[in-house]
């Protein structure tokens, strides 16, 4: 298996689609453009007024019933699964898609043309990592009234398998399954949309499926039928002739695979996924699965996927005491005015624009121990605060170009709480992230401190940076 991609990519230059809306019959025009990192999957509507933008999104679908539909205000694009599959199924991160209209071409009915369109381009990388969702514990959906089951398990690349089954003669009971993406190209890509005859009667008797044609779409047959509704069927799909294979499917049509509707079934789900917002680590397991029930399951997928995010933003940050610090004791006492025995940052292991990780190690030894208490050592509370604020400091101070002549006074602490006791032994992991930005010298900072994955304290702080020579 190809290992997965650790950088996120999108096209080198535009690609022009053009083809026809498989329920409106209009002739549509879709473009493939580039896009920065983080921009993911949006589509454009240029036909309307300000050309509206609709993101990729779960949240934003109105209608399952003919394929996916997203919808934000006035704005829709309907048939969406086919070509995000293609651009999850080639690892194409960015991408904002452009659409004359509101439905996305129908092509053959698969995923195909837009791959070769994207494969007859270029994919380019871009600097920053591609982010998965990696599924942290076993996510259960169920449909009872329609028997859908899926489920989402850990493990540290992509699985998906699909099984379908109609009660039908014809199909039978199918299974589809994929382990890695470099196999969506040749095994899935290909397979096309498929329905029951009684569904195509029921679409043409509402002035659907205008764009449909016989070859875009397997037609299963599920009942007796006459030649004059063969006769009828030709005439609609302007063919001279319509007739039923010995293998129950409409006009003879080959098949491109013995199971292609379990293998498009797979195909619609890897697209309705791609919804989520992130690229996926897990082995999925699908059982009858429609766009509707992929799109609760996708939604499902994203609650939890916050609910991970903001745990980890609020869990305590990795830390490996054997990788090198971003700055040691010795860069750290250039910075602050802090010395020995008040300096309470050992060193920094991860510093952004607004945030900033940084270590103390508590050891018997340390002077206030001897009076705090004796038989029963504990760090002081105010010694926690002004731990994590030595760090936020040098977050600041890291900015200017003479550090050592700046000092920080504090002008105000809020919501301060101290949840656990800390005692020599202890390493202190001091988060503190900046609550606005810093204006006039004023920084509004909140600190949080953890002992292994236990918060033990946390507040918020305002300081005054001051030059002092």
């Amino acid at each position: 298996m190809n290992p997965l991609n650790p950088k996120q990519t999108t096209l080198k230059s535009a690609i022009t689609i053009s083809g026809v809306g498989l329920h409106t019959g209009a002739n549509v025009i879709l473009i493939l453009n580039p896009a920065v990192e983080n921009h993911g999957y949006k589509f454009r509507r240029i036909d309307l007024e300000g050309s509206p933008i609709i993101e990729a999104d779960c949240d934003l679908v109105t209608d399952t019933s003919r394929g996916t539909t997203l919808t934000k205000g006035n704005a829709s694009v309907s048939t969406v699964e086919h070509v995000l599959a293609a651009l999850v199924g080639m690892e194409v991160d960015n991408v904002l898609i452009d659409i004359n209209g509101p439905e996305m071409p129908i092509m053959d009915g698969s995923s195909r043309p837009f791959v070769e369109a994207i494969e007859a381009n270029e994919i380019v990388e871009l600097d920053a990592e591609r982010e998965y969702f990696e599924i942290p514990y076993n996510i259960n959906f169920t449909d009872e009234e329609n028997k859908v089951e899926i489920i989402a398990m850990p493990v540290n690349d992509y699985r998906l398998t699909v099984m379908v089954d109609y009660n039908s003669p014809v199909l039978g009971s199918q299974h589809a399954a994929i382990t890695s993406m470099s196999e969506f190209k040749k095994e899935i890509s290909p397979c096309r949309t498929f329905c029951f005859l009684h569904e195509l009667e029921y679409l043409l008797q509402n002035n659907l499926i205008k764009g449909g044609d016989l070859n875009n779409a397997i037609v299963v047959v599920d009942r007796e039928i006459k030649q004059d509704e063969l006769d009828r069927l030709a005439a609609v799909f302007n063919k001279n002739t319509v007739e039923v294979a010995q293998n129950g499917i409409l006009n003879n049509l080959d098949l491109r695979f013995q199971n292609e509707p379990a293998r498009h079934k797979l195909l619609d789900m890897i697209g309705d996924l791609a919804l989520v917002g992130m690229p996926i680590k897990g082995q999925i397991m699908a059982a009858r699965p429609g766009h509707a029930s992929n799109v609760a399951f996708a939604k499902k997928i994203k609650q939890v996927m916050k609910k991970e995010l903001r745990r980890k933003q609020d869990g305590a940050p990795y830390y490996n005491p054997n990788e090198k610090p971003l700055y040691s004791t010795k860069d750290i006492i250039k910075m602050l005015p802090h010395a020995h025995p008040f300096l309470l940052v050992d060193k920094i292991i991860s510093k952004t624009e607004n945030t900033i990780v940084g270590i103390k190690n508590i050891t018997f030894d340390q002077p206030f121990f001897a009076g705090h208490f004796p038989g029963d050592p504990i760090l002081p509370g105010v010694l926690q605060i002004e731990a994590m604020a030595q760090c936020g400091g040098i977050l600041i101070l890291s900015t200017v170009e003479d550090p050592e002549n700046y000092a920080t006074y504090f002008l105000k602490i809020d919501n301060t709480k101290f949840k656990d006791k800390v005692v020599p032994g202890d390493t202190l992991i001091m988060k503190l992230e900046l609550i606005e930005p810093v204006r006039r010298g004023l920084c509004v900072m909140r600190g949080r401190v953890w002992v292994g994955d236990k918060l033990v304290c946390e507040s918020e702080m305002m300081a005054q940076i001051v030059k002092i020579a």
